[in-house]
């Protein structure tokens, strides 16, 4: 059997399928192995626990026969857009292997019965952890050390996708829900049903298409143009870091209207007083130096156009040297005479 998933043009990936009496031993296989759909029946115990929902269904937390904790993604029989998302995430995810990527161990697509089946991250997504804490969810405040780490973590999964790909793929929905974490807090990227992937024999380093992904996390240059590149993915980097360091979401709600993130940010960092823009409840648990500096990576990942923002591979070393002053303890404040430089035109609120 040899199944094709194939996303308009961009590359196909095909998987043969060799039943083997291994395989039929039990549900833990090879990498990206097909399962049948009673498999996927017996692995969710019959979808008995609800974990979450992605890009194209809902997802349900299982085992492999082994014990091994899963997740596993099913199609949606009324999601309109669910099988061109299925064909893009598991086409995607096939080709990288990266320890900052959520890791594919299977699939099943038998007539209409669609899902793939994850690798379990046990501390939910990172959205979860920001602005879901209570006792349902079981989430605790992340220390500053951990937000720069996860950042760090983001940022290198999204290196891969943009450097270490051939051709480049571009994840296109980058936000906290699609940052999972592991029991120790790493993180790894997750959802891509909306990635897509260049052609580097044309030389073109950006694409026309649809516009597409989550309002506040959008390119602002994708809305005026249609124009999609790797830069796409850093805007919507330097929105979540923005958010990992204020703690608020990327749309806010005051007494007149909505506002970005960067709207709210913006007149803070002129005042220069950190204080007013670190998350209340990391109370004085962080270094000043350190958290003025990804103020500046995150401004710098979120300017208007695509010209203007770093390549993730320059965020990295930038952040990592944020944990380096964090670890240092320098308890210096910092006046914000580097963001001066910057020259930034707010995204409208959406």
């Amino acid at each position: 059997m040899m199944v094709s998933f194939n996303t308009a043009s961009l590359i196909v990936v095909e998987v043969v399928n060799n039943t083997t009496a291994s395989n039929k031993e039990g549900f833990l296989k090879s990498k990206n192995q097909p399962f049948t759909y009673s498999e996927i029946v017996t692995i969710t115990a019959n979808f008995e626990t609800g974990i979450g929902e992605g890009g194209f269904g809902k997802v349900f937390h299982g085992h492999l026969n082994d014990g091994t904790p899963v997740a596993v993604k099913l199609l949606s029989s009324s999601s309109k857009q669910g099988y061109k998302e299925f064909q893009a995430e598991a086409q995607s995810l096939m080709i990288v292997h990266h320890k900052n990527l959520v890791s594919l161990i299977g699939y099943c697509k038998e007539d209409d019965h669609m899902a793939l089946v994850y690798e379990f991250m046990s501390n939910g997504n990172l959205r979860q952890h920001l602005f879901c804490m209570d006792d349902a969810t079981n989430t605790t405040v992340l220390n500053w050390n951990q937000r720069l780490q996860i950042a760090v973590d983001a940022a290198q999964g999204l290196d891969y996708l943009h450097n270490g790909c051939k051709p480049p793929i571009v994840h296109r929905d980058l936000k906290p829900s699609n940052i999972l974490l592991t029991e120790n807090m790493r993180a790894k990227i997750a959802d891509f049903g909306l990635s897509r992937a260049f052609s580097t024999d044309t030389g073109t380093s950006s694409i026309y298409t649809a516009l597409a992904g989550t309002p506040g996390y959008i390119d602002p240059e994708l809305h005026a143009s249609g124009t999609l590149n790797k830069k796409s993915d850093v805007y919507s980097f330097g929105i979540i870091l923005f958010e990992l360091i204020t703690g608020l979401p990327v749309q806010i709600k005051n007494t007149e209207h909505i506002m970005h993130i960067v709207e709210w940010v913006t007149p803070m960092i002129e005042e220069g007083d950190i204080r007013k823009i670190i998350d209340p409840r990391l109370g004085n648990d962080f270094d000043a130096n350190a958290a003025w500096k990804a103020v500046e990576i995150a401004m710098w990942c979120a300017q208007r156009t695509s010209k203007q923002r770093p390549d993730i591979s320059q965020v990295i070393a930038e952040l990592k040297g944020c944990i380096g002053r964090n670890d240092e303890n320098v308890q210096s404040e910092m006046t914000c005479l580097e963001m001066a430089s910057y020259s930034y035109t707010l995204p409208e609120a959406r």
